[in-house]
């Protein structure tokens, strides 16, 4: 028998997992069993051929072989805020992630803008605007270059 919308989970719900997930052993923000076939997965600000992904499969080879090189142990998800939008399948989301770089023990933060549409309780469509030059600069940042406060991070 197929669930009606009121038995699936909406984007709020499916957005509480996302953040779950990322926390949790495998980080993670879009869980295998939360993603639609045809998912779209963009992230524009990201570097030229790494943009959008089109379809579950192809997310999911694009995460094995970079996303499984995630440099960084995230400690706290923070939601700065969640609009609801005139349509109910999609909210967008302001929040920080904060984590260390695992190979230099550096703390840091990146506040990233969301956009998340679920449909039948699967995600449809993920954009996310990324801070890219803060993240860049917080991977390649080692301890000595904070100095002081460096030490006190750590």
């Amino acid at each position: 028998m197929a669930q009606s919308a009121t038995d699936t989970a909406g984007p709020l719900t499916i957005y509480r997992r996302m953040q779950e997930a990322l926390l949790g052993d495998e980080a993670t923000l879009l869980p295998a069993e939360l993603l639609a076939e045809d998912i779209v997965v963009e992230t524009p600000f990201s570097p030229p051929g790494m943009e959008r992904y089109d379809g579950r499969e192809a997310w999911l080879a694009y995460y094995r072989t970079n996303g499984a090189a995630l440099h960084v142990r995230f400690e706290q998800f923070r939601e700065l805020a969640t609009h609801q939008t005139d349509d109910p399948e999609v909210i967008v989301v302001e929040y920080e992630l904060t984590g260390a770089v695992i190979t230099t023990g550096v703390r840091s933060s990146v506040t990233c803008i969301g956009v998340l549409r679920v449909r039948d309780g699967l995600i449809e469509h993920w954009r996310e605007y990324q801070n890219v030059p803060a993240i860049s600069e917080a991977l390649n940042r080692r301890p000595e270059d904070l100095g002081d406060a460096g030490a006190a991070a750590q």
